[in-house]
């Protein structure tokens, strides 16, 4: 079963930074993409941005584009979002999910093509007003 694992979340003050990393394991992590899907409170959830981990390229939302960096390091099967500039309405549940040939047994979340099916626990992103 595909695994993941988020963490890295806080509470940091506006125009704060903060990494999120999400280790990923029972998968060929080559044949995935993983992205972050964050929720807010009483909100839609709503995707920042995914990695092909085949090729490193990449997708935003235009709402984070300038201030987020999706990266991988596919010696750990870890992805990481470095978060910068954060804005009180990053404030969210951030999860990261994945993308491949497996898909999971819970929800799902589409994006353009992408369909992702296989989800971490969720890390809280904190940035008060």
């Amino acid at each position: 079963d595909v695994q993941l694992q988020a963490s890295g979340g806080g509470l940091v003050q506006a125009g704060g930074s903060l990494r999120l990393s999400c280790a990923a394991s029972g998968l060929t992590f080559d044949d995935y993409v993983i992205g972050w899907i964050r929720q807010a409170p009483g909100k839609e959830r709503q995707g920042v941005s995914y990695i092909s981990i085949s090729d490193g390229s990449t997708h935003y939302a235009d709402s984070v584009k300038g201030r987020f960096t999706i990266s991988s390091d596919n010696a750990k099967n870890t992805v990481y979002l470095q978060m910068n500039s954060l804005k009180p309405e990053d404030t969210a549940v951030y999860y990261c999910a994945a993308d491949g040939p497996t898909y999971g047994s819970g929800s799902y979340y589409l994006w353009g093509s992408r369909i992702f099916s296989s989800w971490g626990q969720g890390t809280q992103v904190t940035v008060p007003a």
